[in-house]
């Protein structure tokens, strides 16, 4: 087995599920746990500056190069999705043939070929999935593997032209809150990639704008024999102000470019209700009008009640990076050459969601982001073949040589 699949199974089977709700850094154990695994295999491969920091639960190491080429950087992160990741065991499909796969007989779980048509893909590939009762975690270990493959390449080509290569692996990318810690004085380096997207060839440098808004009802309970002139019901409000909202502007019905709300939690009972949206949009001025509609149909209901019932908090929580990628059209051109140098067909397409990169591009060091080679994340039906990991191993290799030529 080589060092890349070996180390992405190894890297699977610890849970490193996020905890949106802990408040510690990181959000959960067994993201600590990770980083020493990977901390230590830094240390196997010779890397230098290797520091596990208690502060944010980073791992950052270098790989040095010659003083007088740039620096370049690759990000990934250790934590899972908010899905089952207990005892997570990875099957091993060799040689792969098309056909349906049982991945749980207990279960009664097919990973089918009728329902993802894109296993044909990768017939005569070595394919790994999950057993069909947790995720796989490509997401984002597979982006791990792959970047200590780059640096094993490189350590054992001493003679290829390059500057130095930094890598950073940390905590509770999936809940939006390790890449807030991040310190850029810690990684010094001109500008670098995040490797936390999906299929072979998809590359993203535009995300949305997001905000999440947590609104708090409270209704008037009563016995509904007495209830005329007093009973005020908090789950009718609720209802009222998701109906009040754009109905197709919902992320069922939305794509490319298109922003959404998304009505995430709604709990309650007819005297107290909680909803949660989250706001999502690429344009920063329709951004702005999507919260200002929201706040409105809050307000207005306000007006129209004997009392203020529904409060809310706002909060931004991440924007569109393309803001400081355009000012670096050369970090994109890379990548994009990169692929192609390998016959790998960039599909270059906003992203519909966050990354690590959103918020330390704003923070200053440009960052875009490059496929692992998984599919269907963040479920059951998780997977992704060797043969692409290579890929995406292989364009990261691609990328440090061409910047290595310039001049």
């Amino acid at each position: 087995m080589s060092n890349l699949l070996t180390d992405f199974l190894n890297f699977a089977k610890i849970n490193t599920r996020s905890d949106e709700a802990s408040e510690t850094i990181p959000t959960t154990k067994g993201q600590i746990e990770l980083a020493h695994v990977v901390e230590e295999r830094l240390k196997e491969i010779g890397l230098d500056h290797i520091q596990f920091y208690d502060k944010n639960c980073f791992v950052i190491g270098r790989l040095a190069g010659q003083v007088d080429k740039e620096a370049i950087g690759f990000i990934a992160h250790f934590d899972t999705a908010d899905y089952n990741a207990e005892n997570i065991k990875p099957i091993v499909w060799e040689n792969y043939t098309g056909e349906d796969l049982l991945l749980n007989k207990n279960l009664g779980v097919y990973l089918r070929t009728s329902e993802f048509p894109n296993l044909f893909d990768y017939v005569g590939e070595t394919l790994i999935t999950t057993s069909g009762d947790t995720l796989l975690g490509a997401d984002d270990k597979a982006g791990i593997a792959e970047i200590l493959g780059l640096l094993e390449y490189y350590r054992d080509h001493p003679d290829i032209s390059r500057g130095d290569i930094w890598v950073a692996f940390g905590p509770d990318e999936e809940i939006g809150r390790g890449a807030d810690r991040f310190e850029v004085t810690d990684f010094p380096v001109a500008f670098a990639y995040t490797i936390d997207s999906g299929r072979v060839g998809h590359f993203e440098y535009e995300t949305f704008n997001a905000a999440k808004i947590d609104i708090e009802i409270q209704g008037t309970a009563v016995h509904t024999g007495t209830a005329y002139g007093q009973l005020v019901n908090a789950i009718k409000l609720g209802e009222a102000i998701d109906q009040a909202l754009p109905q197709d502007e919902v992320p069922e019905k939305t794509r490319g470019y298109e922003g959404f709300y998304f009505l995430h939690d709604f709990v309650g009972s007819n005297g107290k209700a909680e909803l949660s949206y989250i706001i999502r949009d690429h344009d920063s001025e329709q951004f702005a009008e999507r919260k200002k509609i929201l706040i409105d149909i809050i307000n207005n209901l306000n007006q129209s009640l004997d009392r203020e019932r529904i409060t809310y908090t706002i909060k931004d929580q991440y924007y569109n990076m393309r803001q400081v990628i355009d000012k670096h059209p050369e970090v994109v051109d890379l990548a994009v050459t990169a692929m192609k140098n390998l016959g790998i067909e960039p599909v270059v397409e906003p992203f519909r969601g966050g990354t690590d990169g959103s918020k330390i591009s704003l923070k200053g060091i440009p960052i875009p982001n490059i496929f692992t080679g998984g599919e269907n994340f963040h479920g059951q039906f998780e997977f992704i073949t060797l043969e692409a990991m290579e890929k995406a191993r292989d364009t990261l290799i691609e990328i440090v040589r061409l910047n290595g030529e310039k001049e």
